[in-house]
């Protein structure tokens, strides 16, 4: 199947975007050589006749698109399944494809990952690959209970599946308050942790909403906080903890000055920032990080991606 999702997606930006083979290889992260091969694939097997694979040339579309609308360098979509359940599985293996392709072609020398259940997924369908220069860095603190918002299962899974190097965030997500979070930051060990996470070369991240299908509201919020309170504050929802507004802004709130994870400034100078998430509970959180430029690679389900272009 992804074999497949390759020769449509090189097709369409041959055949209907015109791109070049080396413009092709560049955004898909391949050789030209590979590039030249899957267009012959796609001839040889009728990809390529009057039309694509209907459902496969939607995505294609959307992903130009999504690239148009909100300047990305990249974006992934993929078929949204008709049981919501199934979701993170199907994001995880888009997500997988699109990371496993960028790390074999790019070799970049470090990776941050946040948490949750679509790159929870991502590592259950990432192909092994041997990389041991490569550093996995937390991007963020998290929790000690839950697979999913485990950020030290999640780095050593995505370190284990690559053969590389673990580098842990040892810190909640939230501080008490806005003194001892600055308390925390202020010691060498963390300057430099941060320091370190900034300088990363890709970040790889989901975001979350304002209700209870988000697992940081659920386990992450402190104690005496909820969803209420937040939407109350404008909150769409969260990226590294950090709860956003509908133009991809940290609301003014006493949260937000307690989280410890990188400062959206510094965030932004990550040259490549990833996010794979989708369902109609992140549209908005999903357009405010993609409108504002918080983001530049995203990977979603079609209706996501509608919804998105619709706004």
């Amino acid at each position: 199947m992804e074999n497949r999702e390759l020769m449509v997606r090189a097709a369409w930006l041959y055949h209907v975007e015109g791109l070049t083979q080396q413009q092709i290889a560049e955004r898909m992260n391949v050789t030209r050589r590979r590039v030249n091969e899957i267009l012959s694939e796609a001839l040889e097997t009728g990809v390529v006749r009057i039309s694509f694979d209907a459902v496969l040339s939607e995505s294609v579309e959307l992903e130009a698109k999504l690239r148009k609308r909100f300047g990305l360098k990249d974006a992934v979509v993929v078929p949204s399944p008709s049981d919501p359940g199934l979701l993170h599985s199907v994001l995880g293996r888009g997500a997988a494809g699109f990371l496993g392709r960028l790390i074999q072609t790019q070799k970049p020398a470090s990776i941050g990952i946040g948490w949750g259940s679509t790159l929870r997924e991502t590592i259950h369908h990432m192909p092994s690959l041997n990389e041991p220069q490569i550093r996995v860095r937390s991007m963020m603190g998290g929790l000690t209970h839950g697979s999913e918002i485990n950020t030290f299962e999640i780095v050593r899974g995505f370190a284990q599946v690559l053969n590389a190097q673990c580098r842990y965030f040892a810190a909640p997500i939230y501080a008490d308050s806005a003194e001892s979070r600055d308390a925390i930051i202020s010691q060498g060990v963390f300057q430099k942790t941060f320091k370190q996470i900034c300088e990363v070369d890709v970040a790889y991240l989901s975001v979350g909403d304002v209700s209870q299908q988000s697992l940081q509201v659920r386990y992450g919020l402190p104690e005496g906080m909820d969803e209420a309170i937040l939407r109350d504050a404008g909150a769409v929802g969260d990226l590294m903890g950090r709860y956003l507004d509908t133009s991809g802004r940290e609301i003014d709130h006493p949260l937000n000055r307690q989280v410890l994870s990188p400062e959206l400034t510094d965030f932004r100078g990550i040259d490549c920032r990833i996010v794979a998430s989708g369902g109609a509970h992140k549209h908005r959180i999903l357009h405010a990080v993609a409108e504002s430029g918080l983001i530049n690679v995203l990977i979603t389900d079609a209706d996501s991606a509608r919804a998105m272009l619709a706004r």
